[in-house]
C-alpha cells in the first residue's frame, strides 16, 4: 500500500475529520499509488492519519477511515449498515408510505464519492470517484449481505459520474439481480403519492429524491390554485400539487422523455384538476406566459454552477430566472425557487433572489428557507455536503 505524507501543519483539517485532502497538502507519496487506491495517509511527523481513496486531482485523497492503516474487512457492510440505521432514525425504513430513500450519501455518510438509491428494492448506485468505482462488487456483496431477500437488484450507473480520464470502463448494468426480478422500472410510493422510476434511461438515479419534504410542502400551499411547475423533470411537484386540490398544472421541461414520464406519473393518480405538459425551454415558456396566470410557481432548474469557477455566471442566471417568476407570478402568489448548485451557498442564493425582487419592484416576503431531507445526511465536518437550497417567497 502505497503511503501519503502531508506538509507540515496541514493535518489539522484530518484531524478535525474533515474527509479530503487537497493535492497542494501532500509533501509526498511513497510507493506507487494508481487512481483508485486505498493508500495510507501520514503527518509530516509519521503520525498516522487514517486511509483513502487515492486519485488524480485538486481532491487528492477522500478518507475512509481515521486511524485506520487499512479497512477492516467488514468495513463495506459496516458502513452500509450504518447508513440504514440513520435512515431507520427517520422513519424511512419500512414506511407505509414512503418505499424509496437515498441509501448512501457519500460525505454524509462516510463513503465520499459513493450515492447509493433504494427504490423498494432496487439499488441504484453512481460512484463519483475512481476508488468507490473500482469497488463496486464489494459494494453490491455488502448491500446483499444486509438486505438479503428484499434486495431485487443493484444497477450501477456510473458512467456519467466516475472519472472519464481514470481509464474505468464505465458501462451501466446491473451487478445483481434477484432470478424473479426482470424489470428496468418500478412504481415508488412517496408519501402517498405513486411514481414510476427508471433508472436505466432516467436522469440521476432515477428520481429526485432530495425534493421529498419540499414537494409535499408544495402541495399544503397547492389547493385552489393555478401551478406553473418549471423544470418539472417527472413532475414530482405536479403530482404532489394536484394531489392537493390545484385547480390546474402545467408541467415545463426541455427533456421529451421527462415529459413523458411527468405525463405517465400525472396518469397514475385520480385528480379534479386539470394537467398539461409542454416541451420546450422553461425559460422561453415563463416569459412568454401571461402576467397573472400562475398563483404557485416551482423553479427548479438543474446546477447551474458545477465548480466554483462558473458560480459568477451562475448567479447571473439565478437572478434571470427569479426575476422573471417575480414579475410573473399573480398577486398574493408563492413561489419556490431552488439551486441544487453546491458550489453557491445559501447566502449568495437569497442575495440572488433579493437582487432579482429588487429588480422588479414587487414586495416580497420569504415565508420559508428550505434545505435537503435527511437521508441526504450532511457531516457535521463537511459542511460543504449541504447543497440544495430553496426560498418560499409571497410576492404582492
Amino acid at each position: 500500500m502505497a503511503k501519503v505524507y502531508l506538509k507540515k501543519g496541514r493535518e489539522d483539517s484530518i484531524l478535525r475529520f474533515h474527509p479530503w485532502i487537497f493535492s497542494g497538502a501532500i509533501a509526498q507519496v511513497v510507493g506507487q499509488a494508481a487512481e483508485g487506491d486505498v493508500v495510507s495517509v501520514f503527518a509530516s511527523d509519521g503520525s498516522l492519519l487514517g486511509c483513502g481513496h487515492y486519485q488524480i486531482g485538486s481532491i487528492a485523497v477522500r478518507m475512509l477511515a481515521f486511524g485506520q492503516e487499512r479497512l477492516a474487512a467488514s468495513f463495506w457492510e459496516d458502513s452500509i449498515r450504518s447508513a440504514l440505521g440513520v435512515r431507520r432514525a427517520a422513519c424511512l425504513v419500512d414506511s407505509a408510505t414512503t418505499n424509496c430513500f437515498r441509501l448512501v450519501h457519500g460525505e454524509g455518510d462516510s463513503l465520499p464519492g459513493l450515492i447509493i438509491d433504494w427504490y423498494d428494492g432496487v439499488c441504484v448506485m453512481q460512484a463519483h470517484s475512481a476508488g468507490m468505482f473500482r469497488a463496486k462488487k464489494q459494494i453490491c456483496a455488502a448491500l446483499v449481505s444486509v438486505f438479503g431477500d428484499s434486495l431485487k437488484a443493484v444497477y450501477d450507473k456510473s458512467s456519467g459520474t466516475a472519472p472519464f480520464k481514470a481509464g474505468l470502463e464505465l458501462i451501466d448494468g446491473y451487478l445483481y439481480r434477484r432470478e424473479d426480478f426482470h424489470d428496468d422500472e418500478l412504481t415508488v410510493l412517496e408519501n402517498c403519492n405513486r411514481f414510476i422510476v427508471n433508472w436505466t434511461e432516467g436522469q440521476k438515479t432515477g428520481f429526485f429524491l432530495d425534493q421529498r419534504e419540499n414537494r409535499a410542502l408544495v402541495g399544503s400551499f397547492s389547493a385552489g390554485r393555478r401551478v406553473l411547475n418549471l423544470f418539472c423533470y417527472t413532475g414530482g411537484f405536479s403530482v404532489y400539487a394536484l394531489a392537493a386540490g390545484a385547480v390546474h398544472v402545467d408541467s415545463v421541461d426541455s427533456s421529451a422523455k421527462a415529459v413523458m414520464l411527468a405525463d405517465r406519473n400525472v396518469a397514475l393518480g385520480s385528480f379534479k384538476g386539470t394537467h398539461e405538459s409542454h416541451c420546450c425551454d422553461a425559460i422561453e415558456f415563463l416569459k412568454n406566459c401571461p402576467e397573472d396566470a400562475y398563483d404557485l410557481m416551482i423553479v427548479d432548474p438543474p446546477a447551474f454552477a458545477k465548480h466554483r469557477g462558473a458560480i459568477d455566471n451562475a448567479l447571473r442566471a439565478y437572478r434571470r430566472l427569479n426575476a422573471a417568476a417575480i414579475a410573473k407570478v399573480a398577486p398574493g402568489g408563492i413561489i419556490f425557487t431552488f439551486s441544487c448548485s453546491q458550489a453557491v451557498d445559501k447566502e449568495s442564493f437569497a442575495l440572488a433572489v433579493f437582487s432579482a425582487a429588487a429588480q422588479v419592484g414587487r414586495r416580497v416576503r420569504i415565508l420559508d428557507r428550505l434545505c435537503q431531507p435527511s437521508d441526504h445526511c450532511v457531516s457535521i465536518y463537511h459542511p460543504e455536503g449541504e447543497y440544495l437550497k430553496g426560498l418560499v417567497l409571497h410576492v404582492e
